[in-house]
C-alpha cells in the first residue's frame, strides 16, 4: 500500500464486482486495464504477453489461459481444471481464429481503456427483465467490445491460476450463474452475429441449443424407460461415443492421458447441471 505506483480504492460497502470495476476504471489513467479476480495468481509474464497482443489497435480485449491452482485437492477440482483447459484451448482458441472470443474470463482479462470508457455507461446500466443486472459481467463486457467493432483475443501462453470450487454445491451454483449469463447475453449477441464469421454463428447457436437438445434426449429416454420399460441404448451410446471422442482428442492435443478421466463429467452434466 505504500508503493506510490499503486492506488487502492476502499468503497464504503460491497457494491458488487461491476460497480467496483467501473469506479476503478474511471480512476485509472493507463492505456490498458487488467482485470484480475481476487483468488487468481498470475504468471510473471502475463502482463507482458497480454500487452503484446493489445499492440494491435483493433483489439479491444484479450484473455489468458486459466488453470485451477487447487487442481490436486479433490476429484472435482481435477475435473474442473480439465474443463478450464477445454474451454480455453478448444472454445476460446477456435473463436480467436476469427478475432471474436465471446467471453473474456474475469480471472485474467486485459481491456483497452479508451474503448472501456466509451462503453461504461452501457455496462453500468444493463437491465434484464427490467431489473439491474448483477451477474455475467465478463461475457457482457466482451460482447459490448465486439459490438463496438473491436476484436477480442485469446493468449494461450499467458497463464493464470485461479481457485475453483472443491465441492459440488458451490460448483453447481457457479455453473448456474454462468449458464444464466450465457443464455441472457446470447440475446445481445444475436444482432451481432451477422457481422461476424459464420463459424461464430454456428458456435453460439450450438452452445445454446446443445444443452436443450441434451435435456430433451434425457427426458425422452426417461419417458421411454417409464412407459415401455426399455433402455434407450442408441441415445446412451451416442452420448458416450461423443464423450470418448472429445476426451481422446483433448488427451492427444494436450499430450496428457488424464483428459480421458474427463469422461466422468457428463454424469455431472446430465444428472445435476441439466436439472
Amino acid at each position: 500500500a505504500g508503493d506510490p505506483r499503486f492506488s487502492f480504492i476502499l468503497l464504503e460497502k460491497n457494491v458488487g464486482k461491476r460497480k467496483a470495476q467501473i469506479v476503478a476504471i474511471r480512476r485509472s489513467s493507463g492505456d490498458l486495464v487488467l482485470n484480475v479476480d481476487s483468488d487468481t495468481i498470475l504468471a510473471s509474464d502475463v502482463v507482458a504477453k497480454l500487452a503484446l497482443k493489445m499492440q494491435d489497435p483493433a483489439v479491444g480485449a484479450a484473455m489468458g489461459q486459466l488453470a485451477a491452482s487447487n487442481r490436486s485437492d479433490t476429484w472435482l477440482t481435477r475435473l474442473i481444471d480439465m474443463e478450464y483447459w477445454l474451454a480455453c484451448n478448444e472454445e476460446r482458441a477456435a473463436q480467436a481464429r476469427f478475432g471474436a472470443v465471446m467471453c473474456c474470463c474475469g480471472p485474467c482479462a486485459m481491456y483497452r481503456r479508451s474503448a472501456l470508457v466509451l462503453l461504461l455507461d452501457q455496462y453500468e446500466t444493463q437491465l434484464f427483465r427490467g431489473k439491474p443486472s448483477d451477474f455475467g459481467e465478463d461475457r457482457h463486457l466482451t460482447i459490448l467490445m465486439l459490438k463496438a467493432g473491436l476484436r477480442t483475443e485469446y493468449v494461450p501462453d499467458a497463464i493464470a491460476a485461479t481457485i475453483v470450487p472443491d465441492r459440488l454445491g458451490p460448483y453447481l451454483r457457479q455453473q448456474l450463474r454462468w449458464a444464466r449469463s450465457t443464455f441472457r447475453d446470447t440475446l445481445l449477441a444475436l444482432r451481432l452475429l451477422p457481422s461476424l464469421d459464420r463459424y461464430l454463428t454456428l458456435d453460439v447457436v450450438g452452445q445454446n441449443l446443445g444443452p436443450l437438445l441434451l435435456a430433451l434426449s434425457v427426458l425422452a429416454g426417461l419417458a421411454q424407460f417409464a412407459l415401455k420399460g426399455t433402455v434407450p441404448w442408441s441415445a446412451v451410446l451416442m452420448i458416450a461415443s461423443m464423450t470418448i471422442i472429445r476426451c481422446s482428442v483433448a488427451a492427444f492435443r494436450a499430450r496428457q492421458l488424464r483428459f480421458l478421466g474427463f469422461s466422468l463429467h457428463p454424469f455431472i452434466n446430465v444428472f445435476l447441471l441439466l436439472p
